[in-house]
């Protein structure tokens, strides 16, 4: 048996001759440019529907646009991402512009590379999410082409950012906790390696959050903080951590919904029932916090309007390279569920 040939990729050539009109005209169909009659459009949209047509990126990127959106995440196990990227794609909708997702795998080395492939794909901008990235290498990046950073705090003449108010966040834990009669409530925290990079991180603004928080309601003596990471191990090693110290925390205050579950599965382990023995609460507010036999309380920073929000500001960005630098900061609410109660006699 002879394998056929594979089938030659139509051409705007093939295009025009199908429609007869000039390359020319179905150039301008494709950009929507000025110029080109209803009558034409119909004509060419016609007959790029009865080859199926597809335009060539490596040829748009050539000609200055590749009409794809490059997102960099830092992991793909954490749902909030996703809630991110629906927002992205929700905004895009209707636009010319894909997205292409990859993984920044929590590092400088790999998100550099990550982020090199992008710009090397003549990708039209980038969405960095949480990048761990120096400032200094993202206005570089932000140099080269356009860019919004997402869920890291700081400005820069170079790139437009999207964040949460983390410390604000963090207060709402804390209130939430504290109303309901608790004093003990510790708190898991990623830990930064980084100094220069530290303040512009979402973790230390929560971890900062907690502690003026824990100050303001006249809890200062029991400020408690494991340092692990924002995994579901870390969680996992930070509450047992914080279980093993006496007294143990009656709350438990998790960076991040992932955190969260990992430190449900240690206190599950250490045979201990929440929110009766201890209370538990996320940030985040992801698709598993809502699920009913999880149920967590957790802050909502509303990661899709995040993502719609990033979305928006890098078309305009990629029109107008030279406007101002905007940075949005949206306020978190608390969902309130069934891993938090009324403090057990202590």
């Amino acid at each position: 048996m002879v394998d056929k040939p594979a089938p030659r990729r139509v051409t705007i050539i093939d295009v025009a001759r199908h429609a007869q009109v000039s390359t020319t005209a179905v150039s301008k169909v494709l950009r929507n440019a000025y110029g080109a009659s209803p009558a034409m459009r119909a004509k060419v949209q016609q007959a790029i529907a009865e080859l199926g047509y597809r335009p060539s990126a490596a040829a748009r990127g050539l000609r200055g646009q590749t009409y794809t959106i490059g997102v960099m995440i830092p992991e793909l196990r954490n749902l909030f991402f996703a809630d991110i990227l629906d927002g992205i794609t929700a905004q895009l909708a209707g636009t010319d512009y894909q997205v292409l997702i990859a993984p920044g795998c929590n590092g400088e080395k790999a998100e550099a590379r990550v982020i090199d492939a992008m710009i090397d794909r003549s990708m039209d901008g980038l969405v960095l999410i949480a990048p761990v990235s120096a400032k200094t290498r993202l206005i570089e990046v932000a140099r080269r082409v356009p860019t919004v950073v997402v869920g890291r705090h700081g400005s820069s003449p170079a790139y437009d950012s999207v964040a949460d108010d983390d410390v604000a966040g963090a207060a709402l834990v804390v209130d939430h906790l504290a109303d309901l009669g608790h004093r003990r409530i510790a708190h898991i925290e990623h830990h930064e390696t980084d100094r220069v990079r530290l303040a512009e991180m979402p973790n230390a603004r929560r971890a900062d959050g907690y502690r003026e928080a824990m100050r303001r309601r006249g809890l200062a003596g029991f400020i408690d903080i494991a340092s692990t990471s924002y995994t579901h191990d870390g969680g996992y090693r930070g509450a047992k951590e914080l279980l093993s110290r006496a007294p143990r925390p009656t709350a438990i205050f998790a960076g991040a919904d992932v955190v969260a579950l990992g430190a449900l599965e240690a206190i599950a382990e250490a045979g201990l029932s929440v929110p009766g023995d201890i209370s538990v609460a996320g940030y985040d507010n992801s698709a598993l916090a809502s699920f009913g036999p999880i149920s967590l309380t957790s802050v909502d920073q509303d990661g899709r309007q995040m993502g719609a929000d990033a979305a928006r500001l890098l078309v305009d960005r990629i029109a107008d390279r030279d406007r101002r630098p905007v940075q949005v900061q949206l306020s978190p609410t608390l969902a309130v569920r069934r891993t938090t109660a009324a403090v057990s006699l202590e």
